[in-house]
């Protein structure tokens, strides 16, 4: 986990901050799979600006996920570029005034950068745009051997009802 500790930022109302820093990203899980940053620390570019009533935080950082295809199940490659903003008032009268990744002087930086990677995300991963996805017959890959099934096998526990249409 990557906290940046803003008692070390001296910084009067107006002035800005700048620092090159890694970004530690745990592991995404959507829909029951597992998607993994790759390289685990991303090159991060932090602002920290301090205004007159609160601070402004911006983070920019080039993001790159590894995980399985939706359809096929094979290896897929996201890449998202990301610029962040986030206000935080210093007397907040709601909660909308506050960042919520920011507790006690303490910027949290990787629940920050996941959250705003998980909101950027297609909602189909896929290895590539067209992608065929599995036979849902025999479970074979699409995209190696496109084929199809001639034949439509009836599920044995359904035969008497299909006698039973034959006969009406």
């Amino acid at each position: 986990m990557t906290v940046f500790d803003l008692r070390n930022v001296r910084v009067r109302s107006g002035e800005e901050h700048r620092e090159a820093i890694e970004v530690e990203l745990p592991p995404i899980e959507l829909g029951g799979e597992r998607y993994i940053p790759v390289p685990e620390k991303i090159p991060a570019e932090l602002a920290v600006t301090r205004a007159s009533t609160g601070w402004v935080f911006e983070l920019r950082l080039a993001v790159r996920l590894h995980g399985p295809c939706m359809r096929c199940l094979g290896d897929a490659v996201i890449e998202e570029t990301l610029a962040l903003r986030e206000y935080h008032d210093l007397k907040p009268e709601t909660d909308e005034m506050a960042t919520p990744y920011l507790v006690e002087d303490r910027l949290d930086l990787s629940a920050w950068a996941r959250d705003s990677l998980v909101l950027a995300i297609p909602t189909q991963i896929l290895c590539r745009p067209d992608c065929a996805g599995l036979c849902f017959v025999c479970g074979r890959n699409l995209n190696d051997e496109p084929h199809t099934h001639d034949e439509e096998e009836v599920d044995p526990r359904w035969a008497g009802l299909a006698d039973l249409k034959d006969r009406l």
